[in-house]
């Protein structure tokens, strides 16, 4: 089966062609900017393609539930000019083929569960950490879906004891997203993250905040496995940074292997590398076209 693929982030757009065994025959990306000069190039790239179906992994906050009068839209975004956009519609006015509508990150989790870190689980968590924060979520074999799509990356997390910095979410301020989110690494030290040493005390103070949300996961999902991905954990002393703290966090409350002599193998960076959410795009849509 021939598919398309689209990994919509706030920053950019990344198209394939790909498919139902996840591999990526063809890719392009371009940057996010109107909906109309967005998607004309998506449109262009799918022309006389021949795909069957086409997966669509969008930022959010969007609107997954099928039966809804909004479904396939996006909605709230602070993103200009995309807000109540619907793709699916778009999408299918120009393309006569099943869509598949979800997150960019429940995208991901997808392609890691299905093809990538958390291969033959019956669950998984996979967060990305960059210009924003986000997860989706694998339980069950089925993504998680309720009133709408989890939003994992606005919980509130406790402000460490050093921290003065007010936070960059526009809605929460300090939620999880505004403490450590990329934007608020260079905001709260004055240089990019990318530019400070490894040992610098903005990662100690980076993996306070995101042991803490592992901990909440754990407690209220128990996934199998959680990935880790994102331009801010492609700084690899987070990772034994973030094990070690959760592990005070829980403090022997969950006697699982997986949280104690495991936990290397717990908490792992994506398998598919750069590739999950595209990958999981393909998968969404391979299941919109089995229906």
């Amino acid at each position: 089966m021939r598919l398309g693929a689209i990994e919509a982030g706030g920053t950019k757009f990344v198209c394939g062609i790909g498919t139902e065994d996840g591999t990526v025959l063809e890719r392009t990306s371009f940057p996010t900017t109107t909906p109309e000069e967005t998607m004309a190039q998506v449109y262009d790239f799918f022309a006389d393609q021949g795909v069957e179906a086409i997966g669509a992994g969008f930022f959010g906050p969007i609107d997954p539930v099928i039966g809804s009068p909004t479904y396939g839209s996006i909605t709230t975004t602070p993103k200009p000019h995309w807000s109540n956009f619907n793709v699916v519609n778009a999408l299918k006015e120009r393309f006569d083929v099943p869509v598949g509508f979800d997150t960019d990150v429940n995208g991901a989790a997808l392609g890691e569960y299905t093809l990538g870190a958390a291969q033959g689980l019956d669950s998984c968590l996979y967060i990305t950490i960059g210009t924003g924060v986000g997860a989706g979520a694998v339980v069950g074999g089925k993504l998680v879906h309720g009133l709408s799509h989890p939003e994992m990356g606005h919980i509130l997390v406790r402000r460490h004891p050093e921290d003065r910095y007010e936070g960059t979410c526009p809605y929460h301020k300090d939620c999880l997203e505004g403490l450590a989110a990329g934007p608020s690494l260079g905001k709260r030290w004055g240089v990019a993250g990318a530019e400070l040493t490894p040992d610098h005390p903005a990662w100690d103070m980076e993996a306070y905040y995101l042991a803490q949300a592992l901990m909440n996961y754990v407690l209220i999902l128990s996934p199998q496995r959680i990935i880790m991905g994102g331009g801010v954990m492609k700084q690899p002393q987070l990772f034994p940074l973030i094990r070690t703290k959760l592990q005070e966090l829980l403090n022997g409350y969950v006697p699982h292997p997986s949280l104690n002599d495991g936990i290397d193998q717990y908490i792992v960076p994506p398998q598919l590398t750069d590739n999950a959410g595209l990958c999981g795009a393909l998968m969404l849509g391979k299941l919109a076209a089995k229906g």
